[in-house]
Parts: C-alpha cells; structure tokens; sequence
C-alpha cells in the first residue's frame, strides 16, 4: 500500500508529521519555522511468506528505498499464495449442428424402406409418398396455427393431398392438377363452416399448403410411372441427397463466407459449391449408368440443376421457419426434426428432375 493513496503529503510518513500531531485543533497555533521533527522507526521489510527474502522490489517506494510496511498489521498486506497461471484450453473442435449418430441411423432406415417398397411393388411406394405428404401437411398446419393462429383446414388438405399423388400415378400431370383445383375448392368451402374472421389468411394457407406439399411431391409419383421409373426416383433421391451432403460437408469443413445470412445463417458459399460438385459427379454416375439411353453430360446439368433447386428448397422452408419462430418443422425424425424438415430440398427438386429427365430421355 502506498502512503499517498490515503492522501497524505509526500514524506510525512503514515501517521502524518510532528506538527500535524500536536497542533491543537484552531487557528491560534502557530506551527511555522517548526523543523526539528522526530523520525519515525525504520521497520525492517518482513519477507512475505513463501517468497525470497532478497527479491526484487516491485514498487516505486522499493525503488526509491522508502521504508516498506509489512505484516500483518494491514490487511491488504496480508501474504497471499502465489497465483498459478492458468493453462491454455485445448482447442475445441468443430462440431456439426445436429446429431450425426441419429440422423446417419435415420436415414439409413428412411433409405432401406424407400428401396424395399421402391423396386418391389410400386403401388407400395405409392402408399410411402401419401404418409409422407399427410404428415408433412400435420406438420405445416399444425405451426401455422401455433405460431400464427392460422387455422388452415387440415382434413380436405389430407385427403385432397392423397389424391393428387395417386391421381398424378394413376392419370399423369393433368390428374394431378384435376386433384390440385378440387382440394382448393374443398378448402374454400371447409372453411366456411366457421365464423368469417380470418377467412382470407386460412384459405390462402391452406391452397399454398396444398402446393406446397402434395402437389410437388405427385411429380415423385410421375417419375415412376417410366418403364425404368424406380430408377429416376432413385436418381432423383440421389442427387438431392448428395447435393445436401456435398453443402454440409463442405461448409462445416471449409464455410466461411454465408451464402444468405438474414435467412439461414449456417449456410456459406462454400457450402454451395460443395452442393454443385458432388450432384454434378453423381448426376454424370446415375445418367451414365442408371437411366436408359442417358449420358454423362446430361448428368451434368442434372446434377447443377438439381443442387440450385434442392439449394433454394432449403432456403425457402428457412425462411418459413424464420417466419414462423422456430428452429424445426417437427421432432419426429431424431438428428432431422420432422417429416417436412427433410422435404424441404426434395419437394421443388422433384418437379425439376422429372423435366429435365423428360426432355433429356422422354417420359418412357
């Protein structure tokens, strides 16, 4: 402790000087000439404990040989254990979002029953895209009204949905937009079995869900109506697949500059070129050696294609999510979230895909 940091004057010692210990209170003393004072005992440095005695002084009162008072007589003079330097925290790696373990098992069992019901019966896989259609439907409407208080009718959204995709297999594109304007009008008049408040929000939801979902995934349905159709649903499963793969693996490892940050901030550049390399070289595979009469160029601008739509798939769903508050559609899937969390980058593929492979090798 310095003396000056209780503001006494420089030199007059802890207690202050003689003449300022006994002059009487008032202005009738007169201390002036006063020069004989009486030294203070010089009080030998105490070592601190656990130190070398003949250190170092560290202040400037060591420096300038000032008496040093130590002890226990002041308790910010009190010894204290020396301080060990903390050691540096080992590098933390980086770390993915999501549950890698969870969402690799996930879709590994989402792959195996896709391919079971895929190349055995196709009217199986039918009955794999309406379950999926109808839960993703749930799914949206069920957030629209939590976080909204849209209330857009879910029964005519499921069973209209349901027919679109089997209408779509069964009649081909124009079924499938037949299927599409009887669920609008079957919306439109569910809903006006409820009071007329709020009637415009939940009908335009429920035609957008209607869109949204069952319609662009009837495309799935007319990719396998081709006499090689499991085999374009396959390359279409794969290039999304890879597509995303391609966009995490690259941007966890090597994003740094965000590709659109206002809507989901995980994603980079980086990510995006990841996307378009690996559906490329899997797009050149599947058309080569896949798909009857395809080649490899054609692979090509499948695969760029199918990384721009499955990119802008999962951007807008984003979007929707940040609309809405909410990290993920659903927690159905573990390491995914829910059903429409994976069909994000699927749905807008779809339609994608089947025209490409139309114009590419025909509707076979």
């Amino acid at each position: 402790m310095n003396d000056s940091s209780w503001g006494a004057p420089q030199g007059a010692g802890y207690w202050g000087t003689p003449e300022m210990r006994a002059a009487p209170a008032g202005p009738a003393h007169d201390v002036h000439g006063a020069q004989q004072t009486r030294p203070m005992p010089i009080v030998p440095d105490v070592p601190d404990a656990g130190r070398d005695a003949d250190r170092e002084p560290q202040s400037r009162d060591d420096r300038d040989g000032a008496a040093h008072i130590s002890g226990p007589l002041f308790r910010d003079e009190m010894p204290q254990e020396p301080m060990s330097t903390p050691l540096p925290s080992p590098p933390q790696k980086k770390r993915a979002g999501r549950d890698l373990r969870a969402a690799i098992g996930v879709g590994v069992g989402l792959g195996a029953v896709i391919g079971v019901s895929l190349f055995i019966v196709k009217a199986v896989f039918i009955g794999v895209i309406v379950i999926a259609v109808v839960v993703g439907l749930w799914e949206l409407t069920s957030r629209l009204q939590e976080r909204k208080g849209i209330k857009a009718p879910l029964i005519p959204l499921a069973v209209g949905g349901a027919a679109m995709v089997i209408a779509g297999y069964a009649r081909g594109p124009e079924g499938a937009w037949v299927a599409m304007a009887l669920t609008a009008l079957a919306v439109l008049v569910w809903r006006m079995t409820e009071p007329p408040e709020g009637y415009l929000k939940d009908v335009t939801a429920g035609v957008f869900a209607a869109f949204y979902v069952p319609f662009l995934a009837t495309f799935v349905a007319l990719l396998l109506t081709a006499d090689d159709g499991p085999w374009r649903v396959l390359t279409f499963l794969v290039l999304t697949v890879v597509s995303d793969t391609g966009a995490y693996a690259v941007g966890w490892r090597f994003g740094k500059h965000k590709l659109a940050p206002r809507i989901s901030p995980g994603k980079t550049r980086e990510g995006l070129l990841g996307a378009v390399a690996f559906a490329m070289v899997a797009g050149a595979l599947c058309m080569e050696f896949l798909i009857d009469d395809g080649a490899w160029w054609q692979g090509l601008l499948l695969g760029l294609a199918v990384a721009a739509s499955a990119t802008l798939g999962d951007l807008g769903e984003s979007m929707i999510k940040r609309d809405l508050g909410i990290k993920d559609m659903g927690t159905l899937l573990p390491g995914h979230g829910g059903i429409m969390d994976r069909l994000d980058s699927l749905l807008p593929t779809a339609p994608v895909v089947w025209l490409l492979l139309v114009l590419f090798v025909g509707s076979g």
